[in-house]
Order: structure tokens, then C-alpha cells, then sequence
């Protein structure tokens, strides 16, 4: 685990990211994982919508001002399908 000058070690980051993400009932989400790398937070998961992924960007941002932020955050289908699946 390396330590960073400017901010607690890494797995208290991560940690709290992780708090944030799934205490905070407007997010409630506990699909996203959080690394701290020399670069900055990586943010993987997926989520069900673009507004969805933006908002947990925008919260860890707004809580994390001076990391930088990579978001491999994917989006998946949550809607019903739109057409019959037919088995022959």
C-alpha cells in the first residue's frame, strides 16, 4: 500500500468511497469498485443509466476534489426488452 503525501493511505480512500456510494440513499449502490493508483481513483462497475454514472462521478469528485477521477463505469440494459424473444 503506498501512502500519499497529500491524504490518508489508500485503502481509507477506497473505503470511504465505498461508504459514500452505498450509505448515501440517493446513490445506494454497491456495484462500483474504487483503486487508488499513483495516477488518481479508477471507478469500475456498472450502473443502470448515463445519469447514474454521472452522479457517482460527480459525488466522489465533489468529495475527492484534488484526485483525478478514470470511470470504466459501464452501462447496462435495465429496461424490459422491446420485442417478443421467439423460441423455435
Amino acid at each position: 500500500m503506498t501512502e500519499h503525501s497529500a491524504g490518508p493511505p489508500d485503502a481509507y480512500v477506497e473505503a470511504e468511497i465505498q461508504r459514500l456510494l452505498t450509505e448515501d440513499p440517493d446513490v445506494a449502490e454497491q456495484g462500483i469498485t474504487v483503486v487508488h493508483r499513483e495516477t488518481g481513483l479508477v471507478l469500475t462497475g456498472e450502473v443502470e443509466s448515463p445519469q447514474r454514472r454521472a452522479e457517482i462521478l460527480r459525488r466522489v469528485a465533489e468529495r475527492f476534489p484534488d484526485e483525478a477521477i478514470t470511470s470504466d463505469i459501464g452501462v447496462i440494459r435495465a429496461q424490459a426488452p422491446v420485442q417478443v424473444e421467439e423460441l423455435p
